[in-house]
Order: C-alpha cells, then structure tokens, then sequence
C-alpha cells in the first residue's frame, strides 16, 4: 500500500526550495505551498511525482492532475480537470465512492484508500485496472482539498495470483505424493509380511528335504542350490523392502537412549558363526557407551557394515568398537579386507554398486547394503565416514548423539532361564501361525528336526492348548488374523504358564517387535524369512538357555 508522495524540485529551477517532500509526513505542507504558488509551477511540481496525483476539492471536483494521469488513465489534462473525480473509477462503484468521498472529508487524514479492500480505477477507453491510492488532507486558510496518488499495481497483482496459483499447485502436488506416500506405505506393510510367507515356506521346506532326502549325490546337490537361490531372493527382497520404506517414508526414527554393548551381543550372537565359517577372526569389544537415537536402525546399519566387512575380508579380522567423542559416541567396523580405490569412494552407497564388480558378471549381493546405511543414516542425522586403503582395509565410522547421563557397565550374558532344560526328543513347541502354508512347512521341519509339535493359528486356540498341555517352547509369527499379534499370544500365555516362559517371534517387522517388547531375556527376534538351519539352531540355543 502506498503510504507516502516523494516529490523533488530541482534547486537549478527554486534556489530556495530545495527538497519539497521526503516522506508522507512532509507531502501535505508541500501541497499546501505548492497551491501558493502559481498554477504552472504547482503543475511542474506534480508533473515531477513518480506516481499519477490527482487534487479533488470537498465536492469531488478534479483541480489538479498530473502528467501521470494522462498517462495511466489516457485523459488529456483538459480532460479531467474540472469534472468529477468518479470520472477515473468504475461506474459500478460510484454510488459506494461518492459516500465513502463525503465521509472523508468530515474527518480528513492522511491515510490509505479503502484499506483491505481490492480497488480498481477505470482508463478512458473504459478498461479497468487494480490500483493502490493514498489521500493526504490539504487545508489552506479555509480551504480543504484532498491530494490523492496513485499507483497501478496490476503486475504485482498478476504476481501475487500466479503465486497463490503455484502454491495451490504444490499443496495439491503434496497431497498427491502423500497419498501415494500413504499408498506405497500400506503396499510395503503387506508386502514385508506376504511377500515373505512364499520365500519362508520355500526356505522350510528345503530345510525339511535336507534332513529326508535320499543319500543321493544329485538330490542333495540340488538341494543344496535350491537354498542358495531361496537365500539370495530373501536378501534382495528384504533389501529391495527396506528401501521402498526409507523413501516412502514408512519408518519414523524413535530415539531414545540405549547401551551399545546391547546391539554389539546382538551382532556377535549373528556373526560369530558366519566369520568362522570363513576361517576370519570376529573382534566385537566390550562397551560402557550410551548413545541416544534408534537402536533398531542403529543395529540395521551396524548389521549392513559387518556383514559387508565379511564379505570383503579374505583373511584376517574384523572388529567393531565403541568409543567416546566430544559430546558423541563413534562406533568403527574395521577390516583387513580388499579395500576400496579412492576414486571409487564416492560410489559405493550408489545402488547396485560393489567394488571390484563389473557389470553383467556374477555377483555376491546386490550392493543394496550401503544405500539403505546412507539413508538409515539421514534419516538419523548422524554421520558415517569411510577410511580406506586398497589390500589393508577399510574402517566405517558411525558417530551418534551420546546420552546425557552416565555410561553403563558393560552388558553382562543374560541369565540363565529358570525353566527346566529340556532334551530335543522331550521338548514340547506350541507354533502359533495364522497362514496354512507357512504352519505346515514350519511342523515339517521341526519334526523332521525331532521335536514334538503342536499347532494353533488363532490366539483363542494357543490358549486352549497352554491351559491343557504343558509347552517349553512358544514360537509365533508376530502378524496374526484379525488384528492379533504374537505379542499379545506371548503375554496371554505367560499368564498361564508363568513369566519365564520361553518364545521365538518370527517377523517381517523387526524394529516395531523390538520397540514393543522391549529388552526380554526369555525372548529372541527372528526376522522372516528365517533359513531352516538357522531357525533350528536358534531353538536349540533358546530351550538350552
């Protein structure tokens, strides 16, 4: 809105006038001397003002106008001068200005025209156009009149409409992804559990035909490359689902302050083997550190690392260490591996990138690992930076927030269950699984592996067979039918059958499990598609636990 009327009077023209006007507060007084002057030199010194100004006596009657309403409006000065002042406006608004004029001139002050509403003035070719004006009182020994300035605001106008368009546009193209967002979202939570259910019969059965396959070189040959490809599809689904859930914005970091020696047991429980089995020493140090973020996605990225680190280690070891850092904790994965060229660095979180790979030739992995960290590891705020050196090693380091109160003792093995130990031939599991395929699958493997089974795919019908039979073993998969967890089947049974009460949860959804039940030493969280082997061996090291 306008607010004040800037006019100069060059000194070469009134030695000693100087500058007539500086701001709105000095634009009435320069009026007021300007109408003493004579009608040339007050024409001149309108004609000199940036905007069109028109001088309305207290009947509405144009006395003064300068070249600037000719200009804008397309009258002559002729023209104007003499006539009614509703001349420049829109007949439309004639009746509303002539009130709104008189009502001014009972109480004249300088101040905006019509303020908050949208004005337009009116060209002698009768085309309109939206104008901002500012009126300034002038009075002069008895006489008042009305200075007014006006300014065409049509660009700005065109501007500020084509901004409200564009920000209509982006709202809608945000509700648009949003609700692809919350589609895509819905897709990826049916899939993390469906997508799994085929992949986890397949890996089950291979485990059952392992143990009941004919001494046959050629039958056990394909079994055996029938895991192998069960276990590659399992890891790029898993990858390929961690992804879409990081773009899509599904998984919401929940930080909180957590023992890092807890995540470290984790890993060494999970790798120990497999660093053995490829003749590598496995170094995970003890740790007194507290860190505050997600342990879930901190255990993810960590898991990525060291399972890279393997890989591409040869000989030697890989440790993983914690350590205390200004107001951080740094958490390093090193290795003795093939290391990584410097001009590859920059590269290795691309998808589908793996050092030392080419294109089109056969790969171990899918070089997924390092995209999901580098968006884990966003979607944190923390930092993750890389040492390498081709043919010594590479060190990952993780650098998250640290917690404000006081380390803790490094986490001791938890305790020894007071539940009885029981033989395999003895043990008694209670499977609990609401998808037909999947139940029948996991019975055949566990018979097969010489335990007792029995069977329920609803919560009613587990609590049936715990009020009736005793159970040493509860393992259940986390998605049941109609809304039911295997959270809440744990919970229940533990009422019957006493707190210590030991349960395998079998999930596609890791991290909410784990958030929800927190630190359980009779529980273990196995994440689906779970291998055969694998989950025969984490039965046995639960019931001897």
């Amino acid at each position: 809105m306008l607010t004040s009327v800037l006019i100069l009077v060059r000194e070469a023209d009134w030695p000693h006038f100087g500058l007539l006007v500086q701001n709105a507060s000095k634009s009435i007084k320069a009026i007021e001397i300007m109408l003493s002057m004579s009608t040339q030199f007050a024409r001149a010194v309108l004609d000199a003002a940036p905007d069109a100004m028109v001088v309305v006596d207290t009947q509405g009657i144009v006395r003064y106008a300068n070249k600037q309403v000719a200009a804008l409006f397309g009258f002559e000065h002729d023209e104007i001068i003499g006539f009614a002042v509703e001349r420049l406006i829109p007949e439309r608004f004639w009746g509303r200005h002539e009130t709104h004029r008189k009502g001014y001139v009972e109480g004249m002050r300088a101040r905006p025209m019509g303020q908050g509403l949208a004005l337009f003035a009116r060209r002698q070719d009768g085309s309109e156009f939206p104008v901002e004006v500012s009126l300034s009182p002038i009075r002069d020994e008895g006489t008042s009149m009305v200075a007014a300035a006006i300014r065409d605001v049509t660009g700005r106008k065109k501007a500020e409409a084509e901004l409200v368009v564009a920000r209509e546009a982006a709202e809608a193209a945000r509700e648009v992804a949003d609700r692809a967002n919350q589609a895509k979202s819905r897709f990826l939570a049916t899939a993390s559990h469906d997508l799994r259910q085929p992949l986890q019969v397949l890996a089950l059965l291979n485990g059952t035909l392992r143990r009941v396959v004919a001494p046959n070189v050629d039958a056990i040959e394909a079994v055996e490359q029938q895991e192998l490809a069960i276990g590659a599809m399992s890891r790029l689904l898993n990858a390929l689902l961690d992804i879409g859930k990081l773009e899509s914005g599904a998984i919401k970091p929940d930080p909180i302050d957590f023992a890092v020696a807890e995540i470290f047991r984790e890993l060494r429980q999970e790798f120990a083997q497999i660093a053995l089995n490829k003749g590598l020493s496995l170094e995970i140090e003890d740790s007194a550190d507290i860190a505050h973020s997600d342990p879930s996605l901190v255990e993810q990225i960590l898991r990525n690392l060291l399972s890279n680190a393997i890989k591409y280690t040869r000989s030697g070891r890989v440790r993983v260490r914690s350590s205390r850092i200004n107001s951080g904790i740094r958490i390093d994965v090193i290795d003795t591996g093939i290391g990584i060229p410097a001009e590859q660095i920059p590269y290795i979180y691309d998808e589908f990138y793996q050092v030392g790979v080419a294109t089109n030739t056969t790969r171990d992995g899918y070089g997924l690992g390092l995209s999901i960290v580098l968006r884990i590891v966003a979607l944190l705020r923390a930092d993750l930076d890389v040492k390498s050196e081709v043919n010594k090693g590479s060190t990952f380091s993780l650098v998250l927030p640290s917690s404000l109160r006081a380390t803790a003792a490094p986490a001791a093995a938890p305790a020894a269950s007071p539940a009885r130990e029981v033989r395999r031939a003895d043990a008694r599991l209670l499977l609990v699984e609401d998808d037909p395929a999947v139940q029948m699958a996991t019975k055949m493997l566990l018979k097969a592996g010489g335990y007792r089974v029995m069977s329920a795919s609803t919560r009613a019908d587990a609590l049936q067979i715990a009020q009736t039979q005793p159970v040493d073993l509860l393992i259940t998969d986390y998605h049941l039918g109609a809304g039911e967890t295997g959270t809440q089947v744990i919970a229940e049974l533990r009422q019957i059958l006493g707190p210590s009460l030991k349960a395998i949860l079998v999930t596609g959804d890791t991290s909410s499990a784990v958030r929800e039940l927190g630190s359980d030493p009779h529980l273990r969280v196995a994440s689906k598609p779970i291998q055969a082997e694998q989950l025969l061996v984490l039965i046995a090291t639960v019931l001897a636990g």
